[in-house]
């Protein structure tokens, strides 16, 4: 899977479709400030080019989820665990993507949701 097919598939989307189908967990607010988050999380990785190190994929690890943290607060924790599910499968696909290969929850170390 490239960076864009991988865009295409945020977690997001099938969130929007619960929403529409009346899970109140979503608003547009929460999904569209979660879209900005993940979208800047992608095009740093894809920034780094072939060869990053795993000292710079996790710092944007690191970032992408101290910034979810402070849209699950902002928003009243809408992210439960499904949602933690498919945004740590998410996080872990790009760093694969980036050259990371990680048996472990990277996401961790940082995640308050």
């Amino acid at each position: 899977m490239a960076y864009e097919e991988l865009t295409k598939n945020k977690p997001t989307v099938e969130w929007k479709q619960r929403m529409d189908e009346d899970d109140d967990l979503f608003t547009d607010e929460n999904i569209n400030a979660t879209n900005k988050v993940l979208d800047s999380y992608i095009n740093n990785l894809q920034k780094l080019g072939d060869m990053p190190t795993e000292e710079d994929i996790l710092k944007y690890v690191k970032e992408v989820v101290i910034r979810l943290n402070e849209i699950n607060d902002q928003y009243d924790y809408f992210i439960e665990t499904m949602e933690r599910e498919e945004l740590c499968e998410f996080i872990i696909e790009a760093t694969s993507i980036a050259g990371l290969e990680s048996e472990e929850d990277i996401t961790e170390e940082w995640r308050e949701w």
